[in-house]
């Protein structure tokens, strides 16, 4: 694992007061993401880089969301200690150590083997004992561990899958771009069985959210 040196604690402490600039309110999430080293999931290569407000590259042509968007998106889930969380995509396994650094119970799904593998690695090294990685295909879910009090979704989903909105408990909170080209940011509040609102905060773009699982190479 890397070094977390004074230097990072720096870059990390200017990405939060940036991140403060652009609008992001809730202060448990700054905290979080000031707490949790950005540059333990990537490569080390990028370790000057991981503190800039942007999307990075990870390992099967995916990405690592840029911290803004990782911020809305955590802001907009409205997260409780002690929530059940399913995070839909664990890429690096940023987002979802930023949840766990929060004090929410998280389930966290992947459809790339080797991803699955190296965030559930790094996960339980860094101490995330409230964090449980799946290798799984994310348009199913977990049911056996549904409802969710939140559900995070850090793919782009060309509609709302019924399953997961299945598995969302009531008054629970779903957060999922919604869209082909660029996604609308929808939060989708289960009010009953019959009962959704839906609220939209404006555009953003990931990498499409597709179904199915690729097992590592023989």
């Amino acid at each position: 694992m890397q070094e977390d040196t004074y230097r990072h604690k720096g870059l990390r402490r200017k990405l939060i007061d940036s991140l403060r600039k652009k609008g992001i309110t809730d202060e448990r999430v700054l905290a979080a993401m000031e707490s949790v080293p950005r540059h333990f999931f990537l490569d080390s290569a990028f370790s000057e880089l991981a503190y800039e407000d942007k999307a990075m590259p990870i390992e099967r042509e995916q990405t690592i969301s840029q911290p803004y968007t990782v911020a809305f998106q955590t802001q907009l889930l409205d997260l409780q200690k002690r929530d059940r969380v399913l995070e839909i995509g664990t890429g690096s396994g940023y987002q979802a150590a930023i949840l766990g650094q929060m004090g929410a119970r998280v389930f966290t799904v992947e459809r790339q083997e080797q991803l699955y593998l190296e965030a559930k690695k790094l996960l339980a090294a860094l101490g995330f004992t409230n964090i449980r990685c799946y290798f799984r295909d994310g348009m199913k879910g977990l049911r056996e561990f549904a409802p969710y009090d939140k559900i995070i979704v850090t793919a782009g989903a060309t509609e709302v899958p019924q399953t997961l909105l299945d598995q969302l408990a009531i008054g629970g909170r779903m957060v999922i771009p919604v869209g082909i080209r660029s996604q609308k940011m929808l939060r989708i509040t289960k009010k009953s069985d019959t009962e959704l609102v839906e609220e939209d905060f404006g555009d953003f773009r990931f990498v499409p959210f597709v179904g199915g699982t690729i097992a590592n190479d023989k």
